[in-house]
């Protein structure tokens, strides 16, 4: 028993066991054995009450959150985030309505913070198609009147809870201009896509007609960070720079009109395609991205075994290669150039 996660304390580790029997299926059996264990764990090291009021909270949080988006899993979702300071007769307002609005025409679900400025205009936007996960701030950020009260809108003590929530539920992230927690909010979904800790997704800037928000914000980065060397300078393909809110929509369904999705497996890493590639084109993406590969070439597969266990979109073609699973803006290029085919 001791050579797996537990407690190392046999009568603990037994009673774990039989409460986990009773309130778990055989396929989440184990994951809820340690998450048990966790808890007793936090006990036998005496935590702090003050940690222990923030896993409490934090946990929490995350299953009330789970529980209301599992219904809606099967919808696309795009998060907005912008400044809550604009008012309605911005052009950033504006153009944060018409996104929504053209967006959800399309199919889409809109996830805001739920405030004003550009969340009230995303809320107002996608109406009952949006979701807003609102912060509790010492100065109480209220809900803006468009969005949607009951399960549609969520409470977060949190702001990381909440980032994972804005992430996680999303299928894309769309960003007007703002302040700081607009760009925090920026740096955070590029870092994640970045260092591979979120799955390949279109980033859309917007900018109104007039404004050089992110202009000067991309010049920043060219200057500084490119230009420094903290910073590759393929990794500007991980997003998009648009003037207009039809532009950044044809830029999400763009994004996913071949391409699928991506599951890691072991050192393979998998690209679920709407449609099959022809053999031609996947001889261009191995002479064109070659140099991101640790070994082999990139191929047509069938589903692993993994995926095969999980039901796992098991009908849609796929690519199968040996990702170094470290240069993400050229795999996001390489996303591009398959949407192209």
């Amino acid at each position: 028993m001791y050579g797996k996660y537990s407690t190392e304390k046999a009568e603990i580790d037994r009673e774990i066991e039989e409460i986990t029997k009773r309130y778990s299926t055989p396929a989440t059996q184990e994951l809820f054995r340690q998450m048990f264990t966790t808890v007793i764990k936090l006990h036998l090291d005496n935590a702090d009450i003050f940690d222990l009021r923030l896993i409490n909270a934090s946990l929490k949080e995350l299953r009330h959150s789970f529980r209301i988006f599992h219904n809606y899993r099967g919808i696309p979702k795009v998060t907005i985030w912008g400044s809550a300071r604009v008012k309605p007769d911005t052009k950033e307002y504006q153009m944060a309505l018409e996104f929504a609005r053209t967006i959800s025409k399309k199919g889409y679900m809109v996830i805001t913070g739920g405030g004003g400025g550009v969340m009230e205009a995303g809320n107002c936007g996608g109406g009952n198609k949006s979701f807003a996960i609102n912060i509790s701030l010492p100065n109480m950020q209220k809900p803006n009147p468009f969005v949607i009260k009951g399960e549609k809108l969520i409470e977060f003590k949190y702001f990381f809870d909440r980032k994972l929530m804005f992430v996680k539920e999303s299928n894309a992230t769309v960003l007007f201009p703002g302040g700081f927690g607009t760009n925090d909010e920026a740096f955070e979904i590029l870092t994640l896509y970045q260092t591979g800790k979120s799955v390949p997704r279109p980033i859309i800037m917007i900018e109104p007609p007039g404004s050089t928000y992110w202009r000067s914000w991309l010049n920043f980065i060219k200057k500084e960070m490119i230009g420094g060397g903290f910073l590759p300078e393929e990794d500007l393909n991980l997003f998009t720079i648009v003037a207009s809110a039809k532009k950044a929509a044809a830029e999400i369904l763009d994004f996913y009109r071949v391409y699928n999705s991506i599951r890691f497996i072991g050192p393979t890493t998998i690209i679920r395609l709407n449609k099959k590639l022809p053999d031609f084109f996947i001889k261009r993406l191995n002479k064109d991205f070659a140099d991101i590969l640790t070994g082999g070439k990139i191929g047509a597969c069938e589903p692993t075994a993994e995926e095969i266990k999980d039901k796992d979109l098991v009908k849609l073609p796929r690519l199968s290669m040996h990702f170094d699973r470290h240069r993400y803006g050229k795999l996001n290029l390489m996303i591009k150039k398959i949407n192209e085919s």
